[in-house]
Parts: C-alpha cells; sequence; structure tokens
C-alpha cells in the first residue's frame, strides 16, 4: 500500500472512529432527559385536623350568666329589717303556738291591737320584763293572770280571739319579737303602764308614752 493509500485509510479510520464516539455521547444525553425526574410528594398524616377559623371579635357570641334568685332561707347583706314593720313582715307564722306564747299574744291583743306596732311591742316587753324581773311570776302566763293586773281576764282565762284576724297575727308577730328582744322598745325596760285617760299617780318612774298608754319603771 502506498503511503497515500495507508494516510487515507487512517483518516478514514479516525473519522469512523470520531462518529461512533460522537454518537454514543449524544445518545447519553438523551437517555438523561428521558428519566423522568421523582415526583415530590408531602407526606400524608393520618391524624385528620378540623381547622376552626375564630370569629373576629365584634361576632363573637357572649352567653349570659344567670343568676339564680336565693332560695328561702338564704341569708343576704339586706335581710336586715330597716323598720319594725319589715320585721313583723318577715316573722314566719308558727304552726301551733305554745302556752306560754298564747299568753303573751293574747295580752298584745287585748290591750294594743289598735295601736301601732311600736305600741303593741312597748306593751310584749313590759311582760317579758315582768317575768325577768323576780318581782313578779316568773312566766308570761303567771304575768298575765296575776290578779288585778289586766283588766280583759276574767279569772283564769281571755275573751275568744278571732285567729285569723290581721290583727291576731300581728299580735302574734309581735309576741315573736318581744320574746326574742329583736327590736327595742320604745320604753325599754318599763314594768308598769296604763291608759293615758287615767291619772293614777304612781311613785314610779315615767318612761314615756307611746299611743295610749303611759309606761314606767
Amino acid at each position: 500500500m502506498s503511503p497515500k493509500l495507508q494516510k487515507a485509510s487512517a483518516l478514514a479510520v479516525a473519522a469512523t472512529l470520531f462518529t461512533i464516539i460522537a454518537s454514543a455521547g449524544g445518545s447519553g444525553a438523551a437517555a438523561q432527559n428521558r428519566v423522568s425526574a421523582p415526583a415530590i410528594q408531602e407526606p400524608v398524616s393520618n391524624n385528620s385536623q378540623l381547622l376552626v377559623t375564630p370569629l373576629p371579635a365584634e361576632a363573637q357570641i357572649t352567653v349570659p350568666q344567670v343568676v339564680e334568685a336565693p332560695g328561702p332561707g338564704s341569708a343576704t347583706l339586706d335581710d336586715t329589717p330597716d323598720t319594725l314593720a319589715e320585721l313583723v313582715a318577715a316573722q314566719s307564722a308558727p304552726v301551733e303556738l305554745t302556752n306560754e306564747m298564747e299568753c303573751l299574744a293574747g295580752a298584745i291583743y287585748f290591750e294594743a291591737k289598735s295601736e301601732t306596732l311600736a305600741g303593741q311591742l312597748a306593751v310584749g316587753r313590759v311582760i317579758v320584763a315582768r317575768s325577768k324581773s323576780g318581782r313578779f311570776p316568773t312566766s308570761y302566763c303567771g304575768v298575765v293572770y296575776q290578779p288585778s293586773q289586766f283588766s280583759f281576764v276574767r279569772g283564769r282565762s281571755m275573751p275568744a280571739i278571732p285567729k285569723a284576724s290581721k290583727a291576731w297575727k300581728n299580735a302574734v308577730a309581735i309576741a315573736q319579737i318581744a320574746h326574742e328582744n329583736t327590736w327595742s322598745s320604745p320604753v325599754e325596760g318599763a314594768l308598769f303602764f296604763h291608759a293615758a285617760y287615767v291619772s293614777p299617780e304612781w311613785r314610779l318612774r315615767r318612761l314615756g308614752k307611746v299611743d295610749n298608754h303611759v309606761f314606767y319603771r
């Protein structure tokens, strides 16, 4: 083979090799382009949560507070009566009066049922004070039925009382107040009294006049 032919043959071989190498490189790039990139997925949680969007401030629902009224017997700061009339109204009527309270309420009824509550209390407190003084019988009935003390007494009894009347209910309430000493009499400490239209000229210390009675100690 001549030198020229050898040179041409070598060039042909080199060209063939270059073509093969170039074709291989192009095929590799094309293969990479055809490979799909893996999809990126967010992890899925098995715990489902309900998203609650808070209401705006002006749309918030306000549930009103319910204030229960105090039940019976419930004590408050406003329970203290301001007047004797309120205290009388607050007294619970007893189912049955004892003999002692019957005597006390009866004396209040007959002596002062037409007077003010203060006048009735003044009479009731005289009977209570006598029972504690040591100078008179030690029971209300003993004080009321002591001879020559109360004009409404007939022997060991008193006239019938209409017990459905308001006057009797007031007398019972005043008797409870006088007995428990929950309200002071205008003439507290008095042991004697007489009607204002008489003048017995007693040599006693005069405490004052309440309605139609004058009280002494």
